[in-house]
């Protein structure tokens, strides 16, 4: 196999096809970089958390494919996946899950003491997340934390400290991840089943549905409290009622419980938190108070 070739596959093992898990794990680091600079990040900061996203993100795919190596070839949607087809070796994909650690390390090296300490904690949850689906009733939230790490991290690179705000979004976090990745584990349902994989779609069972519009609901919940206690303005809160309007269509669509219309619903939170993101941003912009002064 020539060169081009292996790094084709590599490619597909990093996900570098399938940004959507980048995006996912971007946005709410977005929104921690706004909130923790009262939207005015550091530029340089800001492409070092980008860029980390998209590297961990990478990372953290090619360790999932690794730790389910001997699951994915009797999965249908994960059969033909590098590692699981055998076009990549074991040794090759755990070369590359430290190359592209030590590539997010490196990207380190100007913040600040507090950033690599909590950068610590999400290498750890990053590699370990994969096994969780062993033993834990509902890994997607344990996913939520490992995908919004980011969040502590912008703060402590911005400001030195993690406030209680910071802890607040990753709580929100967390029941986003436990929705949208619901609605992902409802596509593999049946054949999680048939290799006892642990799933939240499988622990809430015919309450799927209604776990995964609770989740939705406690997540704009919490970023509401969040702008009530930091007076934030009218932007702000239109964000959060276009991302309802958001959560809402999804329900319309995994209402049935089908594969295709279940991935369409994880597929589209990228524009959920795209429509946070945009109401925060607006709202620094030009700051509207909900009530006269």
């Amino acid at each position: 196999m020539d060169f081009r070739a292996k790094l084709d596959l590599y490619e597909k093992l990093m996900r570098l096809d399938k940004p959507i898990g980048i995006l996912l794990l971007l946005w709410p680091t977005l929104w921690a970089q706004w909130l923790a600079t009262g939207g005015h990040p550091n530029l340089v900061i800001l492409w070092i958390f980008i860029l980390g996203t998209v590297l961990m993100r990478s990372a953290g795919c090619v360790m999932n494919d690794y730790a389910d190596r001997h699951f994915d070839p009797h999965v249908e949607r994960t059969k033909d996946r590098p590692l699981a087809a055998g076009m990549v070796s074991e040794k090759e994909a755990l070369l590359l899950t430290g190359f592209l650690v030590l590539l997010s390390a490196l990207l380190l090296l100007p913040l600040n003491r507090l950033t690599w300490l909590l950068s610590v904690g999400a290498v750890f949850l990053a590699a370990s997340y994969p096994f969780t689906k062993r033993f834990f009733a509902v890994p997607q939230a344990y996913l939520g934390i490992a995908f919004g790490f980011g969040i502590p991290m912008s703060f402590a690179a911005h400001a030195g400290a993690v406030p209680a705000i910071a802890w607040a979004m990753l709580l929100a976090n967390v029941f986003w991840a436990v929705a949208y990745d619901t609605e992902y584990a409802m596509v593999d349902r049946d054949d999680d089943l048939k290799i006892g994989i642990k799933t939240s779609a499988i622990t809430f069972g015919r309450f799927d549905v209604a776990a995964v519009m609770a989740c939705y609901a406690a997540t704009l919940a919490v970023l509401a409290g969040i702008g009530v206690a930091r007076h934030f303005g009218l932007f702000y809160f239109l964000g959060l009622l276009v991302a309802a309007g958001i959560a809402g269509y999804h329900y319309t669509l995994i209402r049935g419980r089908e594969r295709g219309p279940c991935f369409k619903a994880f597929l589209h939170n990228n524009w959920l938190g795209g429509a946070i993101f945009l109401g925060i941003v607006l709202d620094h912009l030009h700051r509207i108070p909900l009530t006269p002064h």
